[in-house]
């Protein structure tokens, strides 16, 4: 099964004082599953340096370079997803959606993915099936 990961459950798994972390590390235990296979974009890994980075420490960015991101997959953006992107967050109106939301919304119909790890509830509102 392919799973895409957002930043919310990225840093919910590091920052041991995040209110998801606990339900984090049991979800990526079992999302680490040989049968599964983990995605993520470089708009998710650009957003999760710059959170990780900020509130956490370079070392933490370090640990996040190290032991999660040699398990994901990245899907490089190309203009065109970008510009999908930017349409559906133009036509969303909303503060509370991001353009890095929009752009994994449309990789995921892209790829056909189902299910996201992830903690914001933008991704249930759009049809997905969010772990935990």
């Amino acid at each position: 099964m392919i799973i895409f990961v957002d930043t919310s459950a990225l840093y919910a798994l590091l920052d041991r004082d995040d209110a998801n972390h606990s339900k984090a590390k049991i979800a990526w235990s079992n999302t680490l599953h040989p049968d599964n296979v983990i995605v993520t974009t470089n708009y998710i890994l650009v957003e999760s340096f710059a959170l990780i980075q900020h509130r956490l420490g370079v070392e933490a960015v370090r640990g996040f370079q190290e032991d999660v991101l040699p398990v994901l997959g990245v899907e490089w953006i190309v203009e065109s997803v970008h510009l999908a992107g930017v349409s559906a967050l133009l036509a969303a109106s909303t503060r509370k959606l991001s353009l890095v939301d929009c752009v994994s919304f449309e990789i995921m119909h892209t790829l056909g993915i189902k299910r996201v790890f992830a903690f914001d509830p933008h991704f249930t509102e759009q049809g997905f099936t969010c772990i935990p």
